[in-house]
């Protein structure tokens, strides 16, 4: 189905740490991502099928059935990546005021997953993304695989509103999307009047 909004502007991967410091977002297509973390295609293609089995999100506060989720931690120290022990999902109240304040407890990601070198690859470059502007040092990520489905008639990807998550860097990546309208990215400033809507339809592009 045609997308609600445009195509989103994409940034050339050579100039991405400038963009995001001067504008604050970023989109890079599927093919920038691939070449980044040192990826063939086939090999996120092949991760689709995880999307499948994701475990219902039972923390809906909206009382929601339309939202899957899992969820793991890692730390990306360089090349090294280390998955840490399993923990729960938790945001302030300041950056998320429908969930925020709850320890949400969701199933970790599979090892067909995270256990690929072509994870490790993208973690490795999300990493390096965060060094170039913040400075050469250890990363702390936390990864969720979301699916929204829309049997019950609509999916609220963030029900919560517009929200910030707390952290120093979020990585928005589109999966897939199949027999669905809508589906709109949006990108507010933190202070200020000025913010853009896209839509994602190229699957493994990304919002930084």
């Amino acid at each position: 189905m045609t997308p609600t909004f445009a195509a989103p502007q994409l940034t050339d991967i050579a100039t991405l740490s400038a963009t995001l410091l001067q504008e604050g977002f970023a989109v890079l297509d599927a093919a920038a991502v691939h070449h980044a973390a040192g990826g063939a295609a086939a090999d996120f293609e092949a991760w689709a099928i995880l999307w499948r089995d994701l475990p219902a999100d039972g923390y809906l506060r909206d009382g929601g059935r339309y939202r899957r989720r899992r969820h793991s931690s890692f730390t990306v120290d360089g090349s090294v990546v280390v998955q840490v022990p399993h923990r729960p999902h938790w945001q302030p109240l300041d950056y998320n005021a429908l969930h925020g304040g709850l320890e949400r407890h969701f199933e970790p990601m599979p090892s067909g997953l995270v256990a690929t070198t072509a994870w490790k690859g993208l973690l490795c470059w999300l990493g390096s993304v965060a060094s170039n502007l913040r400075g050469t040092q250890p990363w702390f990520v936390e990864a969720h695989q979301f699916r929204i489905d829309t049997t019950d008639g609509i999916g609220r990807p963030t029900p919560e509103g517009a929200h910030r998550d707390g952290v120093d860097l979020v990585a928005v990546f589109l999966v897939d999307r199949q027999n669905i309208k809508g589906g709109e990215t949006r990108v507010f400033q933190a202070h200020g009047p000025q913010g853009q809507r896209f839509t994602l339809t190229q699957p493994w592009s990304v919002l930084l």
